[in-house]
């Protein structure tokens, strides 16, 4: 953004003025949108989280650091739980996976959704039960799909012809007929960004609906009687906000299911809508509320059923990025600032597109802000800014910082628990950071820091 840019934007923001400049009692009323709900501004300026500072937790664990608030984490499951009371909620684990976010879902009463043989493996290891697992993914090996067998997993949703055939072949082995959900592609252009888009024709998950292979997967698995068939699948992207991309596809794959008992007399008894529930990365988002979701999705599977004339199937969703996406921020130390009179300033920070790729692969935006201290400095304009050597290393593409924002200074972004840790690289040779967890004034570490030890240990040349 250039200087004459910076000028229209602060004058938006000065009606309240920025974050730093107000009082704390201001701050804690802004704070929820984006944060984790226990965050708050102490009279000293610094960020808490469960009422525990963010210069305590850097003191102790480092920075970078990702920070879990557990009771948010918590809440955000429970008010799933609430609002979708008799359906299935799988918690889509490729957003966050680790053996404590596993044992938190599980207790919240939620099921998990993985889509790996290392997420199998992370959901097994720490206890989850093996039927309230749901095994996803486009190329599941014989090995992955053997140990998801041998586990006895509560569904596998097929994705190919060639998994249903590796599938049958290995479930015939053993003598057990596994419940499947097969995955629709419903041609649906979700309004999101092209790489998380993932019901429109041209991509790899699913079986077409409108060239007919969704239809002939069902039949074949029916026809061949070794798998059990219990419902239709489909998810059609992620961080989305418009709820009309899911009407049209339960109303798609509600027709295919009258297509399926029309041509075979049998009514499946499931159907799973997904997740892909967009959440607030910046003030700009409005993202609808679980109730705001059970209701429409509820209203629209309702009336397709009465038009079909089919009973309503029991429904399931997967939100991941709802769950944990606003329950976590990331803390950066501060360790250069350098100014480009009349164009920006770039403060680098000590992680950076290793820790947070979204940025640079989506375009994704972010906020942050000052969270160490109170300052009285005037509004700067900056961009946040890695440690990496690219020039795409960008955590926060534009953010008005205090203008005295110096080295040392901690910074804090919100709504980083989906997608970032779980797509954390070790590009530069940079270890991955650690996940902290809080509760009640009270810091564990749940993951801990990668160390140059970790990745020496696999260079075995």
């Amino acid at each position: 953004m250039r200087a004459h840019e910076a000028g229209a934007l602060h004058a938006d923001i000065s009606k309240q003025g920025p974050a730093w400049l107000r009082t704390p009692e201001d701050v804690n009323a802004l704070m929820p949108a984006l944060w984790p709900r226990s965050v708050t501004r102490g009279a000293d300026g610094a960020v808490a989280v469960a009422g525990l500072s963010v210069r305590d937790i850097a003191a102790e664990f480092g920075t970078p650091v990702y920070v879990l608030d557990e009771a948010d984490l918590r809440s955000r499951c429970r008010d799933f739980r609430a609002a979708f009371p008799t359906e299935d909620i799988f918690y889509a684990g490729k957003a966050f996976l680790c053996r404590a976010v596993v044992r938190m879902i599980a207790e919240e009463g939620l099921h998990l959704d993985v889509c790996t043989g290392g997420e199998l493996a992370t959901a097994l290891s720490a206890g989850m039960p093996p039927e309230r697992i749901g095994f996803h993914g486009n190329n599941k090996s014989a090995s992955e799909l053997s140990r998801a067998l041998d586990a006895g997993v509560g569904r596998i949703i097929v994705d190919s012809f060639t998994e249903i055939d590796r599938l049958t072949a290995l479930a015939r082995e053993r003598g057990v007929r596994p419940r499947v959900l097969v995955r629709v592609t419903v041609g649906v252009e979700a309004h999101t960004h092209e790489f998380i888009a993932t019901a429109h024709e041209d991509q790899k998950f699913g079986f077409s609906l409108a060239g007919g292979a969704a239809a002939n997967a069902a039949f074949k698995i029916l026809d061949e009687g070794v798998l059990e068939l219990r419902g239709l699948h489909s998810h059609i992207g992620s961080q989305i906000f418009d709820a009309s991309g899911f009407e049209v596809s339960a109303r798609r794959v509600l027709a295919l299911q009258a297509q399926i008992r029309d041509a075979r007399g049998v009514e499946l008894p499931e159907l799973d809508l997904g997740g892909g529930f967009g959440i607030a990365y910046t003030s700009q988002d409005d993202p609808a509320t679980p109730q705001d979701l059970a209701k429409r999705l509820r209203k629209i599977v309702d009336s397709e059923c009465a038009a079909e004339n089919l009973a309503v199937p029991h429904l399931s969703i997967e939100p991941g990025r709802a769950i944990v996406g606003p329950a976590v921020f990331t803390l950066y130390e501060v360790g250069t600032v350098k100014e480009l009179d009349g164009i920006r300033t770039f403060v680098s920070v000590d992680g950076g597109m290793s820790d947070n790729i979204r940025t640079a692969l989506y375009d994704a935006s972010y906020s942050a802000t000052l969270a160490s201290r109170a300052s009285t400095a005037q509004p700067l304009l900056a961009r946040v800014v890695g440690k990496h050597c690219e020039s795409g290393d960008i955590v926060v593409k534009d953010e008005f910082l205090p203008a005295d924002v110096q080295a040392g200074d901690l910074v804090a972004v919100p709504g980083t628990g989906a997608y970032c840790r779980s797509m954390a690289s070790n590009y530069n040779h940079v270890p991955r950071p650690p996940v902290v967890a809080v509760r009640d004034g009270q810091a564990r570490l749940i993951v801990r820091r990668e160390t140059e030890e970790d990745l020496l240990a696999l260079d075995v040349g």
